[in-house]
């Protein structure tokens, strides 16, 4: 059994394979948090310390008790009205106008198998992968409900929190802050991890300690948005790739989010991360359910590498859907940066030529084939296909580039629209806006109302209508603006809107994956705007980022390694100078990056010479050699490319049978001083046989010396190094 109960002690322990989670009822139904962290055993409510906090409040139960006060007792659900000032994970306005909940337990529930949530992505799990714990809690004042439901994946060092509340009271209540996971650390001394960025540059990471007050990272744009990843670690001080214990929070949520940690006056720590409380006060009428986001929460005490080691493997294989989840997937080649909006059907299947030729898969035709769309400023909306532009019906465009062998995919940006659409025109009350101001653009475009039924279904009906049309195996969904003006013409309780907005998109997505279960969805929102566990539940990977640029993707991939799969970032070789930073990179350097991701093309193919053209034809055969290596080999951060000058990262294989190690040179200086990269993960007393050179090392060497890179006068060069074992 992954969860125990103990009816002596009141406690619920929660077991993986390494860590261990416990909380305990106490005598007044409060459930307290005690312990998470390296797997133990026995009761630990030894840790709680009872003492007169001055200022701090005591629950009516305790009567003349002083030392006993929420505010210094760490807590599985802390409420706003119970006497603890730290940030709550719920606030509740009740009906009567006042401020205020005060759950106490009433019953638990043990099952096989992992929950799920209605209309929300989350990890999956059988009954022979996964447990559930279900505790019922209760205000007596308000009869509000909450379960809180507690996932346990024991092989993957894995545990998810999520909660459903329901008031079974008689008049309508507000949830106006609403917190899937809190950890309340007693003592430490932690550092806080979070991933912030901006557009083109995503999840750059920054370390800094926890300290007196509160740290807040989050999105209020309506997605998960590219300023901030809803993913957040406390590591201890010490703690680095290799050694110490680390936390990870990750939110399975693509909308507006927040993430808090506070170190309080007795210097307990606390991490929350859920939804945020900014525009959202969601309605709940008598025996509605509101079901929480699911946070997925792990711990590792060998150190950074190891706690991403256990994302990987449970996102990869226990939240990714789909036929591409475990099989490879087509090197395509995109049209956007080899012609933007200026292309037709048959420079399309000149392109899909040259590509077929050279060994690639798929041919991507992106924005600019529908409606009056022949710039970023119009035709939004008219999903119709532009047949005077392709000069050709789509089914017949897909016809001839199959033809060739090649599989074909489209883009799509269904959530927005523009002003000139035919769409626009006849619904108006379609799209989020604020009645008598004028909207918000950005990009020349607005966002349509997705919480509203009715336009899920008209789009969805819309979309199926072009993916009927031929064979299209592949969709790139984009979403190119954040959301600002959230108001609904469907509702009165505007504070709902934002988080109905993602439920409609979740059920667009649900419905397009039933559908059509051959086609690989790629989500996009400007590159890395929306790259979350939300959108990975439904497209196995996510375009990391409009920025092409190799050295910048280095850095962007490094950031993005922490919470995510390897093979759920879509990574392409584009052209230089390269049209985001102007930057000229070799091709060999954009090939050596663009393999520490999903693997394709982004360029004018028709513009490179024939010395180019070979060095692709043996690209793609380099990464289809190693392609299931990267897609499930352990992953390592060999440095940081925002401290060294070099990025280096290295892929081996479970049974630890092959390594792939990938480096780039950052930096170029006059008589240059010689940078070794130190492998790690190998087993002790190993050899290695480097498939090029022929040269045997010793695994220990290697990790503990490393290798030297070349010393050459020439920038942004990379290096691409394949190990066998050869002592088996």
């Amino acid at each position: 059994m992954s969860i125990i109960y103990s009816e002596k002690d009141k406690t619920f322990t929660l077991h993986t394979k390494n860590t261990t989670y416990q909380m305990k009822v106490d005598s007044y139904g409060f459930l307290l948090h005690l312990y998470y962290g390296r797997r133990t055993e026995g009761c630990m409510d030894y840790l709680l310390c009872y003492a007169d906090r001055g200022f701090s409040g005591n629950p009516y139960d305790v009567g003349e008790d002083r030392t006993y006060s929420l505010d210094a007792l760490p807590q599985e659900l802390p409420c706003q009205g119970t006497g603890d000032y730290r940030s709550p994970a719920v606030i509740v306005k009740n009906a009567d106008g006042s401020y205020g909940c005060d759950f106490r337990y009433r019953s638990h529930e043990i099952q096989k198998g992992k929950y799920k949530l209605p209309g929300l992505p989350a990890v999956y799990a059988d009954q022979e992968e996964g447990e559930t714990l279900r505790i019922q809690m209760e205000d007596p004042a308000t009869r509000l409900q909450v379960t809180l439901l507690y996932g346990v994946l024991p092989e993957f060092d894995i545990i998810t929190r999520s909660a459903c509340i329901c008031n079974l009271g008689e008049k309508r209540i507000y949830l106006e802050k609403v917190q899937a996971a809190c950890l309340d650390w007693l003592h430490g001394e932690y550092d806080l991890i979070s991933f912030y960025g901006r557009h083109a540059m995503e999840r750059m990471v920054q370390r800094v300690p926890v300290s007196h007050g509160a740290q807040v990272i989050g999105s209020r744009r309506g997605t998960s948005s590219h300023q901030y990843n809803p993913m957040m670690i406390l590591a201890e001080h010490e703690t680095t790739e290799d050694a110490g214990s680390c936390y990870a929070m990750s939110l399975v949520y693509s909308g507006s989010f927040k993430g808090e940690v506070e170190k309080d006056q007795y210097n307990q720590t606390r991490a929350l991360l859920g939804l945020s409380d900014e525009l959202f006060s969601y309605p709940l009428e008598k025996e509605e359910r509101f079901y929480v986001p699911e946070v997925v929460l792990s711990y590792a005490s060998g150190g950074l590498a190891k706690l991403s080691h256990n994302l990987h493997r449970c996102f990869r294989t226990h939240l990714c859907r789909g036929m591409y989840k475990d099989c490879p997937r087509p090197i395509l080649l995109n049209s956007w940066e080899a012609s933007y909006f200026d292309f037709s059907g048959d420079s399309l299947y000149e392109l899909a030529s040259q590509a077929a030729e050279l060994g690639m898969e798929m041919l991507v035709m992106d924005d600019g084939w529908f409606g009056k769309r022949n710039d970023d400023n119009s035709g939004l909306g008219d999903w119709y296909v532009n047949e005077g532009k392709l000069g050709e019906s789509l089914g017949s465009l897909i016809k001839r580039i199959n033809s060739l062998g090649l599989k074909f995919g489209i883009w799509l940006e269904p959530e927005s629209v523009n002003e000139d659409s035919q769409l626009y025109q006849e619904h108006p009350d379609w799209v989020l806006a604020v009645p008598g101001r004028n909207p918000v653009r950005a990009r020349n475009q607005l966002v349509l109302d997705f919480s509203r039924p009715d336009v899920v279904d008209y789009m969805f009906q819309e979309i199926c209508r072009v993916l009927d049309q031929g064979n299209i195996e592949y969709v790139k969904w984009d979403m190119n603006r954040s959301l600002a003006d959230c108001y609904s013409r469907n509702t009165q309780d505007q504070g709902r809107v934002q988080h109905d907005y993602v439920l409609g998109l979740y059920d667009f997505l649900e419905r397009l994956v039933q559908r059509y279960p051959n086609i690989l969805l790629e989500g996009c929102s400007g590159g890395g705007g929306r790259f979350d566990l939300g959108m990975l539940y439904y497209s196995p990977q996510i375009w990391c980022s409009d920025n092409t640029d190799a050295l910048d993707r280095v850095h962007i991939q490094y950031g993005t390694s922490f919470g995510y799969p390897i093979c759920s970032m879509g990574s392409h070789v584009s052209a230089v100078p390269n049209h985001q930073t102007g930057r000229t990179t070799p091709l060999g350097t954009r090939g050596v990056t663009a393999m520490a991701g999903t693997f394709g093309y982004e360029l004018d193919l028709g513009s490179l010479g024939d010395e180019e053209k070979d060095q692709i034809r043996s690209q793609i055969q380099e990464y289809k050699e190693h392609e299931a290596l990267i897609r499930t080999g352990l992953y390592y951060r060999l440095t940081d490319p925002g401290q060294d000058p070099v990025g280096a990262w290295e892929f081996i294989s479970e049974d630890s049978r092959e390594v792939l190690v990938g480096a780039v040179m950052q930096e170029v200086h006059g008589n240059m001083t010689v940078t070794y990269i130190r492998l790690k993960g190998l087993p002790e007393g190993a050899l290695y046989e480097e498939q090029k050179s022929r040269r045997i090392f010793a695994a220990d060497a290697l990790m503990e010396t490393g290798l030297p890179l070349p010393l050459e006068s020439r920038e942004y060069q990379a290096y691409q190094l394949y190990f066998k074992r050869c002592d088996l």
